[in-house]
């Protein structure tokens, strides 16, 4: 995740109010003031304009041009400014400029500090054409400063172009512009649309308190009218709303619009299978994440490019990656992995918890066959492995690498991050990226990261890749006993340079975390007493702003909850999720937008946020059935597909209008259009009422929390992708997408013995429905590596850690108040053997 690189200093986050401010009135005219920029219009030569080193200005056709080479990385590579421009103080000033480039390219104009933070005081990024065309921007200063620079940033082309530039002004006087968002009509929807069998709320920005008429429409016709419900101001936007419950209409169809006082919402369908296809795209956006491998076209196409970081020139790549100075003597084969967000650093931290919400996604419906090989189309699909397991292990591999070695320093700790030496500009591909890169100090928090996710996939890997499984597991260990070793070694605040700091002076949420993934895995009574001990066990752990990379805990309840085990108080801890459901749920009720988040001010990833409350409540509808978890997680996806006060989606590619600008550096066509857009199913951060980058400042400053958002490359503050925004989006795409019925069956497992290397059980299956059962199939899953060997009363099959049991024909009916009973010999696997607790039979959840 993308945090304020060092040229951002605090005074600007205070201070600037440029181009435009959000739902601000515009200022008084004031009179025009004077010329600040010398010799804009190039008429006695390129004086005092200067150049890099690498470029040499000359005046041709009355414009100042240069040739900028090719093969740089950044855009401040080249640059052609100009020195001594005076600002003052609280005055609106107005920019303006014509701009050549042949071929087509994106420039960067800044007015700025000439000298380190290089505080941007206007940072744009206007796109030239050969043809030429004038640019204008207007931006306040948030300082007194008689030596301000006027600066193009022209660098970061592989090929080499002409940059040409007349009749550069910069006057004060100016008024200043007002950012007023597009969002479109006032009736506010889910624009991919609505379950049949869920609810279907929908939002009203109007002026009126009293009830207004509302019909629905499909082909012309109207399908169902009634009332909205005033639901007053809400705080959230500061707009007075109105909810529309149209929930008792089920028919599928696509189409649908809405209708309230005067306005027709966007389009928006209702069908089953709404989201099937969200459910492999959010997960297929780790591939192109993907570093140290070449990405294919044939696999994305459009999105192909070179392996980045494998130490092809210019690159300096992770294949023997040093420490920083100072840190250690040796270096590490980091390869491999996700790049984290829109930067090319990858952190322990925040791929620990994306490996596990992306391997939680698949133990969760290991049962259901939800994910399967191939399904991806990733390179390892075909291999035999749930290609969710593939992608996750490209990840797992690369937190293993950052343990450090036997016989060193800190040994069984994990480095907390590795990037670049010092930040990058947009956009830049990762095999391009000329930078040398570092490892970062160990950290408790990384080592108990990469304790939790390799215990994790110590269980899951083990019917696939025993040997892959043992690794991980010993890798656990060792960082458990590191960790507990040296309990309190935080990151440094202040490591920000190249990448985000990722500080977290408290890490009992992570002990506990790990202690609970340890406890589930291996069943040692050193993880349950540790578990049982820890304070965060008991304490409500279910924040209102919701779990994220520094806020643990959440996973290892969630975990205890859900996965088999025999924890002695387990019931309660279940019972604990239940209460956090119903917390989110109590808020998303009060929430006129049907939110289950409404702190007084948003989050930076408010968007992942409000997913991970979400996941609470689905968690709870496994443990409990109640439909009104399932409905609350349904409603509150209405919010991040356009039932917002935006109206618009905040996933690339789903709905009329979504979002498809986010902050990074090789999906970057805003400022390349040689190159794509984030792929389909990337969620973005979402409003953040910090609104640290300088876009966002200049055209957000005062906004309510859902309205301080923009689609722009350059706000990084809201506009991010992170591997860890995509890992809640996946879960609960995974859930919504295919939901299991509740059966008329209950099933009884009983082990009637167990020995050092296999176990006996009988399986009884009771039909508690009035009608017979005509055939059946009935599958569950074990915890992780055992095995059928040997089995009767039914045709069994395995695939992985699930087992399929069929009729012999001679038992094929179940009729009602009946059973029938079947039985296998086990292989044991290293580990707790428990119960399975999840059992379809066909297709439908029995009890």
């Amino acid at each position: 995740m993308l945090r304020p690189p060092s040229w951002f200093n605090l005074t600007l986050a205070a201070a600037v109010s440029a181009a435009a401010v959000a739902l601000t009135p515009s200022s008084p005219a004031v009179a025009e003031g004077p010329e600040q920029i010398v010799n804009g219009t190039f008429d006695t030569g390129t004086a005092p304009w200067w150049s890099t080193a690498n470029t040499t200005p000359e005046v041709a056709d009355g414009r100042l041009c240069a040739d900028v080479p090719g093969g740089t990385a950044n855009p401040w590579d080249v640059i052609v400014g100009q020195n001594d421009i005076a600002l003052v103080k609280d005055e609106t000033y107005e920019f303006s400029f014509f701009g050549v480039a042949d071929p087509g390219r994106v420039a960067r104009a800044l007015i700025q500090l000439p000298v380190d933070p290089w505080t941007q005081f206007l940072a744009v990024n206007p796109e030239l054409s050969v043809s030429g065309n004038d640019y204008s921007y207007t931006f306040t200063s948030p300082v007194d400063l008689p030596n301000a620079q006027v600066a193009f940033q022209v660098g970061g082309s592989a090929t080499p172009w002409r940059f040409c530039v007349d009749n550069v002004s910069l006057k004060g006087g100016a008024e200043p512009d007002v950012y007023v968002p597009d969002t479109g009509p006032r009736v506010r929807v889910n624009m991919v649309g609505y379950l049949p069998a869920g609810p279907k709320n929908a939002t009203l920005v109007t002026e009126k308190t009293e009830p207004v008429a509302w019909k629905l429409r499909r082909d012309g016709q109207t399908v169902a009218k009634g009332e909205t419900t005033p639901r007053g101001v809400d705080a959230s936007s500061g707009q007075n709303v109105h909810s529309i419950d149209f929930g008792s209409v089920k028919a599928p169809g696509t189409g649908y619009t809405l209708e309230a006082d005067g306005e027709t919402s966007r389009p928006f369908d209702i069908g089953a299978d709404l989201y099937d296809e969200l459910k492999t795209d959010a997960l297929k956006f780790y591939y192109t994440q993907r570093s140290g491998i070449e990405i294919l076209d044939s696999l994305r196409p459009g999105y192909g490019r070179p392996a980045g970081h494998v130490g092809v020139a210019p690159n300096q790549g992770d294949v023997e990656v040093p420490c920083q100075p100072g840190v250690c003597d040796y270096t590490l084969d980091v390869r491999g992995g996700w790049y984290d967000a829109g930067d090319h650093g990858k952190y322990v931290v925040n791929g620990g918890i994306s490996a596990h919400q992306v391997m939680s996604t698949f133990e969760r419906a290991k049962t259901d066959g939800t994910h399967k090989d191939g399904d991806l189309n990733i390179p390892e699909s075909g291999n035999g492995v749930p290609d969710i397991l593939d992608e996750a292990r490209w990840e797992q591999e690369f937190l293993l690498s950052m343990q450090v070695p036997d016989g060193e320093p800190h040994a069984g700790m994990a480095h907390h991050k590795i990037h670049d030496a010092a930040w990058t500009g947009l956009p830049l591909m990762p095999h391009l990226d000329p930078q040398k890169r570092e490892l970062h100090p160990v950290s408790t928090a990384a080592t108990l990261n990469l304790a939790a996710t390799a215990a994790q996939a110590a269980r899951l890997f083990a019917p696939y890749d025993p040997e892959f499984a043992a690794r991980n597991l010993a890798a656990a260990k060792k960082a458990w006993a590191a960790a507990k070793a040296d309990p309190a070694r935080y990151a440094d605040p202040a490591d920000g340079t190249g990448g985000g700091a990722y500080p977290d002076n408290d890490v009992t949420d992570e002990f506990y975390w790990a202690a609970a993934e340890l406890y589930i895995t291996t069943g040692d009574k050193e993880f349950r007493d540790y578990v049982l001990a820890s304070p965060q066990h008991t304490a409500d752990i279910w924040r209102e702003r919701g779990f994220d990379w520094g806020n643990t805990a959440q996973l290892g309840r969630l975990q205890l909850a859900t996965v088999p085990n025999a924890l002695p108080d387990r019931a309660r801890v279940r019972q604990s999720v239940l209460e956090g459901a119903d917390k989110y749920l109590a808020i998303q009720k009060a929430h006129p937008y049907g939110l289950p988040y409404n702190p007084p001010d948003f989050d930076w990833g408010s968007n992942n946020l409000i997913l991970n409350n979400m996941v609470v409540m689905a968690v709870a509808h496994d443990i409990s059935g109640r439909a009104e978890y399932r409905d609350g997680v349904l409603e509150g996806l209405d919010y991040v597909f356009g039932r917002n006060a935006l109206n618009q989606s905040y996933v690339t590619g789903y709905g009329e209008v979504a979002s498809k600008n986010q902050h990074s550096r090789w999906y970057a066509r805003q400022l390349d259009p040689s190159l794509p857009n984030p792929p389909r199913g990337t969620l973005s951060g979402g409003p953040n009422s910090a609104i640290q980058d300088p876009v966002a400042q200049a055209k957000l400053r005062g906004c309510k929390p859902q309205f301080c958002y923009i689609d722009d490359i350059e706000s990084w503050s809201t506009n991010e992708l992170t591997i860890n925004w995509n890992s809640p989006l996946a879960w609960i795409a995974s859930f919504v997408a295919d939901p299991v019925p509740a059966g008329v069956c209950k099933v009884t497992y009983t082990n009637h013995g167990q020995w050092p290397d296999g176990f006996n059980t009988q399986i009884t299956i009771t039909n508690t429905g009035k009608k017979p059962i005509e055939g059946w199939s009935l599958k569950w899953s074990f915890l992780g590596g055992q095995k059928v060997r040997r089995h009767w009363n039914a045709e069994l099959s395995q695939d992985g850690a699930t087992v399929t049991a069929g009729n012999l024909g001679w038992n094929r009916v179940i009729k009602p108040g009946g059973s029938v009973t079947l039985g296998f010999l086990g292989a044991e696997a290293p580990g707790p053997n428990p119960k399975p607790e999840r059992f379809l039979l066909n297709g439908t959840l029995c009890k």
